[in-house]
């Protein structure tokens, strides 16, 4: 998940949105299958973004260096071992970098609706009615096939380690054992791909916002808030019983809510705390959070990651039918477009929580709280 912010204020775009969106779509590959034709990868070449995460997208022109700064561990999980990596996966992978995707993965245009803790928004970069962007994406076909591959193998790891589970999806391996150790190391490469991934997004979501409003690149503002990770296996320093132990954390619909002073919150951010990036739906709304300290001691650093659904996807399209989502998303003020309608219906708001009810929920229990609320404007998916 990732946030931009901009230097652009609500009323600088006024009736530019569909625009911004068509420029988004047009730039930014969508579906399933989506790739631009000017991005393909040669084996070598994708084994470094691998290895290198963000950083490769930058040192070949996709972004600012300062961009790093504000990407969780800079954009590049340690132990990522690119030879891991099936051939399979890196095939997937070659023409996916810089694409969104579909399903839930979208890149939303939004306005910063409500402030709830000034001096957090102002360290964070947000100000009231400005313009941001919120990208979620990850990891593509090349991670759902690192997942595939490292099924089949746990699924022999946890009958050999004499390990017994509910459900064969629950099956697992010892940390540091050959099997563990293995998925580990491609698990981190591919989450380093989603790093560069969004990254490229980035760039070309600047240069849709600076065509479509007739600016150059970098008059737009369009700066990274943060990039934060979720569904994730990382080797993390915490509190356990009193004590602090290196462990390795799961975050599967979660995501880290580190608090001020933590060496790993970045360096812009540690007086205030990092950002917590939490989606909501297309209609309604999302949340900028700030860690605490008490998820650090109560939840291993972690807080929600989003709202959830309400509807399986079948239900949702089952539901929808004869209804005009774009027409009822337009007259909310929401611009859509999308490689095809059964996503949409997947995704139309009713079929999520509301957000708020959530975001709510973890800010009374002090795992993350408010600092600002972002409304949607315009939206590509898949």
């Amino acid at each position: 998940m990732r946030l931009l912010g901009s230097g652009l204020s609500r009323t600088d775009i006024s009736g530019r949105v569909p625009d911004i969106v068509a420029q988004m779509f047009s730039h930014v590959p969508t579906g399933v299958g989506a790739h631009r034709g000017d991005l393909r990868l040669g084996t070598a070449e994708l084994r470094a973004v691998l290895q290198q995460g963000a950083a490769w997208a930058v040192n070949r022109g996709f972004g600012r260096t300062r961009d790093l700064a504000h990407i969780e561990e800079g954009g590049s999980l340690d132990g990522a071992d690119a030879g891991l990596v099936s051939d399979r996966a890196l095939e997937r992978g070659a023409a996916q970098l810089g694409t969104l995707g579909s399903g839930n993965h979208f890149a939303e245009i939004q306005y910063v609706s409500d402030i709830y803790d000034e001096p957090v928004a102002q360290a964070f970069g947000l100000f009231r009615d400005q313009v941001t962007v919120m990208i979620h994406s990850g990891s593509r076909g090349l991670g759902h096939q690192v997942c595939d591959d490292h099924l089949r193998t746990m699924m022999r790891a946890t009958a050999n380690h004499r390990i017994d589970v509910p459900d064969r999806q629950l099956c697992c391996a010892p940390i540091r054992s050959p099997e563990g150790e293995a998925y580990l190391g491609a698990m981190a490469a591919a989450a380093n791909f989603a790093f560069a991934n969004r990254q490229v997004m980035s760039h070309w979501v600047r240069e849709s916002f600076a065509a479509a409003l007739g600016l150059p690149v970098d008059r737009t503002g369009l700066d990274v808030v943060y990039d934060v990770c979720h569904n994730i296996a990382k080797f993390e320093t915490l509190p356990v019983e009193g004590a602090l132990r290196r462990v390795c954390v799961h975050r599967k619909g979660a995501t880290r809510a580190y608090p001020p002073g933590h060496p790993a919150t970045p360096e812009a951010y540690r007086q205030v705390g990092q950002p917590v990036l939490i989606p909501g739906d297309m209609g309604r709304y999302s949340y900028v959070l700030v860690g605490t300290e008490r998820a650090f001691a109560e939840s291993f650093g972690s807080t929600c990651h989003g709202a959830g659904r309400r509807m399986s996807r079948s239900e949702a399209k089952r539901s929808v039918r004869g209804r005009a989502l774009v027409d009822e998303l337009r007259s909310r003020g929401v611009h859509v477009m999308a490689a095809g309608m059964a996503t949409i219906a997947e995704e139309m708001p009713e079929a999520y929580k509301d957000v708020a009810d959530v975001v709510n929920v973890v800010h009374g229990a002090g795992l993350s709280t408010k600092v600002a609320r972002l409304r949607p404007m315009g939206v590509i998916k898949g």
